[in-house]
């Protein structure tokens, strides 16, 4: 049976993830509060982040402020694009 959630990003009640995305209180929020849809749309908008920030995963620096950017987009509807970024064409 599918689980809904009212996600606060999209302002709907739509269909939540299956399990945390991670461990601890931030994963355990985001399974309860954030729908497949928006973690959906986070994903992609991470992979934006690291490839333009040319990020290291094993920089503690780098999870910071992805975790940052992840409360941003998630919780507080902050959509901004890291600066020259430019969307493919097409």
């Amino acid at each position: 049976m599918t689980r809904l959630v009212n996600c606060v990003k999209l302002g709907i009640e739509t269909e939540g993830l299956d399990t945390p995305p991670f461990p601890g209180p931030k994963g355990q929020e985001i399974f309860e509060k954030i729908s497949k849809q928006a973690w959906k749309e986070w994903l992609a908008k991470q992979t934006i982040l690291i490839n333009e920030g040319k990020l290291a995963s094993f920089d503690p620096k780098a999870r910071e402020f992805l975790a940052e950017e992840r409360t941003k987009f998630l919780f507080e509807d902050n959509n901004e694009m890291p600066e020259g970024y430019v969307p493919p064409k097409g």
